[in-house]
């Protein structure tokens, strides 16, 4: 299965000198649209992360008894994008106030995530998560439920999910700007 729009295939092996990085802020759909345009990044995919069962289906997900998230794995260059930049679409995209839901997605499936692959992401997710903290905390918002956690798992969604977006572009997508700018 390739990418639709740059014709990349969705699965490994991936560049050496690229790292991963998953996003859960609500539906994939949008999560996802919002990131494969960025220079630097390589390809983007949906799918499953954070639960219990091996390879769920979107049905399985979204019942809510697997503990998946709908999340988009972000494979990108460090040297042309970094981290930061990512994280800074990442909070601004979604409410991180927001648990368990994301307006008027409401389920397990739709919480605030990040799944890292190393020790220097993990700290330097959490250090943006307070830095985003105390600019929420000037900004009258409320604490920050995004969960920041090791990468468990990752299940790739079904085919249709796949840069659903570029295949419907009037598609439902609730992603909006949080009204606070992360300042890097």
């Amino acid at each position: 299965m390739n990418h639709f729009i740059n014709n990349i295939s969705l699965y490994p092996p991936y560049p050496e000198d690229n790292k991963m990085i998953i996003f859960g802020m609500g539906c994939f759909w949008g999560a996802e649209r919002l990131f494969w345009g960025i220079e630097g990044v390589y390809v983007t995919l949906v799918g499953y992360s954070g639960g219990f069962k091996e390879n769920p289906s979107y049905t399985d997900v979204c019942s809510g008894i697997t503990n998946h998230a709908e999340v988009v794995l972000v494979i990108y260059n460090p040297k042309i994008t970094s981290l930061e930049d990512l994280l800074k679409v990442f909070w601004e995209n979604h409410d991180p106030t927001q648990y368990m839901r994301q307006g008027n997605d409401i389920g397990s499936q739709y919480r605030s995530t990040i799944y890292t692959y190393n020790k220097e992401d993990y700290d330097f997710c959490n250090k943006s998560k307070s830095k985003y903290q105390n600019i929420l905390n000037k900004a009258s918002y409320g604490e920050i439920k995004t969960e920041i956690e090791y990468h468990k798992n990752f299940f790739i969604a079904e085919e249709y999910h796949q840069q659903y977006l570029a295949k419907i572009p009037n598609g439902y997508c609730n992603h909006g700007f949080c009204q606070a700018e992360y300042k890097k």
